[in-house]
């Protein structure tokens, strides 16, 4: 298991910031599918055929919808949804569904993720917890980046008390190709505030969210 600690960002506005994907040079539709096109011209595949006469069209788009992520905002996807309360023990989201892309081969990354805050007066609506795993998981991704992302989002909007994420994932470069171990799955973790700060804390954490772990 990786575990990374951090130190705390001062705002909001910083999280946004750091996590903030600068704007690139726009490609048209049409230029994305001439590069598909051309990817199955160097496979020895005939793009005109009737099998492939659409692909290159099909690929662009899921390309588009499995990186929508990059054209998601924290602000949009809280739409005011953080909300004064009273609370400060334990509130944990598990068994997220996560749905990825390894960024050095486009290959999926499958998994869950837990994620655990302890407020400090401020509470986020549940199914944002899992829309903000969501928007940084539809991206190109590393497994370690995607973990601290969703840690730093939620320590910076809500200031809680401290903040835990664990990832849980498979990761289809290793069992479709390279080594190709079916199986093999791979676990990181960020932790900040109380839960980096005190044991006990971190292993009541991490005793809710024990299970056996199957992607298949």
């Amino acid at each position: 298991m990786t575990l990374s600690f951090r130190p705390e960002l001062n705002s909001a506005e910083e999280v946004v910031s750091s996590l903030s994907t600068q704007n690139k040079p726009k490609v048209t539709d049409e230029e994305m599918m001439q590069a598909v096109r051309t990817l199955l011209l160097g496979l020895g595949e005939d793009p005109d055929r009737e099998g492939l006469k659409d692909t290159p069209k099909r690929v662009m788009k899921a390309l588009q919808f499995l990186t929508k992520g990059y054209h998601e905002s924290l602000d949009e996807l809280l739409n005011g949804a953080v909300f004064t309360e009273d609370a400060n023990e334990m509130v944990l989201v598990r068994d997220i569904d996560i749905f990825s892309s390894c960024e050095h081969h486009i290959l999926p990354i499958l998994g869950r993720a837990h994620v655990a805050y302890i407020p400090n007066g401020k509470v986020i609506g549940l199914s944002k917890v899992a829309r903000i795993c969501e928007m940084y998981a539809r991206r190109l991704q590393v497994q370690e980046r995607l973990t601290l992302q969703i840690a730093d989002a939620l320590q910076g909007l809500l200031k809680p008390q401290g903040v835990a994420v664990v990832v849980e994932a498979s990761h289809m470069c290793m069992v479709m190709r390279g080594v190709q171990k079916p199986g093999s799955w791979t676990v990181t973790s960020a932790m900040r505030g109380v839960f980096a700060e005190d044991a006990r804390t971190r292993e009541e954490f991490m005793n809710l969210i024990r299970h056996k772990a199957n992607f298949y």
